[in-house]
């Protein structure tokens, strides 16, 4: 356990978050596959705090449903009326106390829409705070403009902090500070404990303010200090769709550099879009306008894009995809697919497979070397290796009321415009004649013809089109002696 381990860290998520102007609760709002509330998760759970509380009040209930699907340990405490952070406060440190929890070290107190916060920037704050024996430490951060934020104001000799003042009451050698309040705080679980109940609501807003708890425990002879983010970026709260966008860039460019830096060429990081939950392997390689999300893995020499969209998907290494939408699928190492591909659900494509131009797959398994190269639709079939599928074949899986599956051999050619009736098997090796509708099952090594017998009714345009462009093309055709045309032979419609 390490010796900055928090005992608690509390993240406050109980505001409405009007100005977002939607009926999702704000925390809730996603960037980079996970919601605002859920990036402060992950990284207070760098920490490893003994406790983590989120406090819940608008929309409680849909917040709580949300946690406990991404952090089921995560404790929450209900704000029902929002009266502050000190309030807010108090309400999840009653939580634990109710549960007979005594509170003893250090507590954080983050907030729940700074999505880019990290793990490591929290680590610092509670180190900062151990090493300088502060009863509390803020996280500031140096910041280009200043308006409107709280200013931190330290002494001059020792750097401690003595107060933090609001813009609006802000003296302008005060406004001239660029150090500014983050609202992320490391205390001292005692001392603020104590402060909270001394917490006074004679303001203009009629609140329990958390900030007012530094100068309740500086009055009592504490010392209060500060750490400075690296990066005050880190800091932003999201409070409207404008802002939200804004961190979502920021966020995607983070993660674009920690790919880069490990080895993954990005070609154009301004039109590459991951989520926090991608992965790469070294020498991957991602083209312009792709988006990679949810547990998507690029393995080392695969390359995606241009165009693509994969979610949930794993590319196997050397393999290449191109302009594909692809939803939890497996695409094999050195398989093919795009350009205009849609691997849907269960599409699982082997070593050196080939899913070509608009062919679209769904729970369908591809053996090593078998290729769909063009305008087919497979579906609920399983097909061997090395065979290969004839353009415009359709596996036709679904009789209206079910699902049903075809299986087709290894090392079989099946011809264009096929049409796979399930449930139906293609035995290994065997042929299928274009235009087929294969309905019943293909022994091995057989070659199925299922179609009419063609007959051609010489003389129909003439006597049925006469004077149009196509009956005089003919006209010219037979002047020209062009075989078949003019034989003076009956067709067998004619007979």
């Amino acid at each position: 356990m390490s010796a900055n381990r928090p005992a608690a860290v509390v993240v406050l998520a109980a505001g409405e978050g009007t100005r977002m102007k939607s009926t999702t609760p704000k925390v809730l709002h996603a960037i980079c596959g996970r919601s605002l509330v859920g990036h402060v998760v992950a990284a207070s759970r760098e920490l490893d705090p003994e406790h983590l509380v989120v406090v819940v009040g608008h929309a409680r209930e849909q917040v709580r449903e949300h946690l406990a699907a991404i952090d089921p340990a995560t404790r929450t405490a209900v704000q029902y009326e929002q009266n502050g952070t000190g309030h807010a406060v108090r309400t999840a440190l009653e939580e634990l106390t109710g549960d007979g929890v005594t509170l003893d070290g250090t507590v954080v107190v983050v907030c729940g829409d700074t999505p880019l916060l990290t793990g490591e920037t929290l680590r610092r704050l509670s180190e900062t705070h151990a090493a300088d024996g502060n009863a509390v430490t803020v996280l500031s951060a140096e910041v280009p403009d200043a308006t409107g934020y709280g200013r931190i104001v330290r002494d001059g000799a020792s750097g401690a902090v003595t107060e933090i003042v609001e813009h609006k009451d802000a003296s302008e050698a005060q406004r001239a500070i660029r150090e500014i309040n983050s609202g992320v705080f490391a205390f001292d679980a005692r001392l603020l404990v104590d402060a909270l109940g001394k917490v006074r609501t004679d303001n203009s807003q009629g609140e329990e303010y958390l900030t007012d708890v530094l100068g309740i425990l500086r009055s009592a002879g504490h010392r209060v200090g500060a750490a400075v983010a690296a990066d005050h970026r880190e800091i932003l709260g999201i409070n409207n769709r404008v802002q939200l966008a804004e961190a979502r860039r920021l966020l995607n460019a983070r993660l674009l550099e920690q790919a880069m830096l490990a080895g993954v060429t990005v070609v154009d990081p301004a039109s590459t879009w991951v989520d926090v939950s991608v992965t790469f392997e070294q020498d991957a390689t991602v083209h312009p306008g792709t988006q990679l999300l949810g547990s998507t893995h690029v393995a080392a020499g695969a390359e995606v894009g241009p165009q693509s969209r994969l979610k949930d998907t794993a590319v196997g290494a050397g393999a290449s995809v191109s302009f594909t939408v692809a939803d939890s699928a497996e695409i094999g190492p050195e398989a093919s697919v795009g350009p205009y591909a849609y691997l849907r659900p269960g599409a699982v494509l082997g070593l050196k497979s080939k899913a070509g131009t608009f062919v679209e797959m769904k729970n369908s398994q591809i053996g090593e070397g078998t290729k769909v190269p063009h305008l087919s639709y497979v579906g609920d079939a399983t097909i061997g290796e090395y065979s290969n599928i004839g353009a415009a074949s359709v596996f036709v899986n679904y009789d209206g009321e079910a699902k049903h599956h075809t299986t087709v051999g290894s090392h079989c050619k099946t011809g264009s415009d096929n049409m796979f009736v399930a449930p139906v098997t293609i035995g290994d090796g065997a042929y299928t004649a274009a235009g087929s509708v294969i309905t019943k099952d293909v022994p091995p090594g057989s070659l199925a013809v299922a179609r009419g017998q063609q007959r051609n009714i010489e003389g129909w345009v003439a006597r049925k089109r006469p004077g149009s462009a196509a009956a005089q093309a003919a006209s010219s055709a037979h002047q020209d002696g062009e075989p078949g045309q003019g034989s003076g032979r009956k067709s067998e419609g004619e007979r």
